[in-house]
């Protein structure tokens, strides 16, 4: 995955912003209360205890760098019709074309062609926002 800090990106780098922009909503905490908790101090184990423990799976969470570029995502999918934002997203998640298309209830070349045109249409339009404006010159006073 390209880490590109300026200038427009390609379609390619803007499919991968989209998988990493899934991948960061996944590591989020859950939207739900925290339950219940004790606040009993840590029990201190021995280093047999230790070894004998099953090994707890590590929760990796988001970064806020990664939470601002999935947030950018998200900004670029209002620029996009509704059923391209769907492809462009479904397979960000990492869904296969055959339930896209079971799902959109459409083929698999238009499916495509509407992830395609997304993908060109956000990099169209990061491009034309990263060109510099033409300003009028100004009036020199005489």
């Amino acid at each position: 995955m390209s880490k590109r800090l300026s200038g427009p990106l390609s379609p390619n780098e803007i499919e991968d912003r989209f998988e990493e922009a899934a991948r960061t909503l996944r590591r989020l905490p859950d939207d739900k209360p925290q339950g219940y908790f004790n606040v009993w101090p840590a029990i201190v184990r021995t280093t047999w205890e230790i070894m004998a423990m099953e090994r707890q799976p590590m929760k990796v969470w988001a970064t806020p760098q990664s939470i601002d570029r999935m947030e950018e995502c998200f900004a670029w999918l209002f620029w996009l019709e509704p059923e391209e934002a769907r492809v462009v997203w479904l397979r960000a998640e990492g869904m296969r074309w055959k339930p896209i298309c079971r799902r959109l209830g459409v083929s698999r070349a238009t499916a495509w062609r509407w992830w395609a045109t997304a993908l060109i249409k956000i990099s169209h339009r990061l491009h034309a926002d990263d060109k510099p404006r033409m300003s009028k010159p100004r009036k020199q006073a005489s």
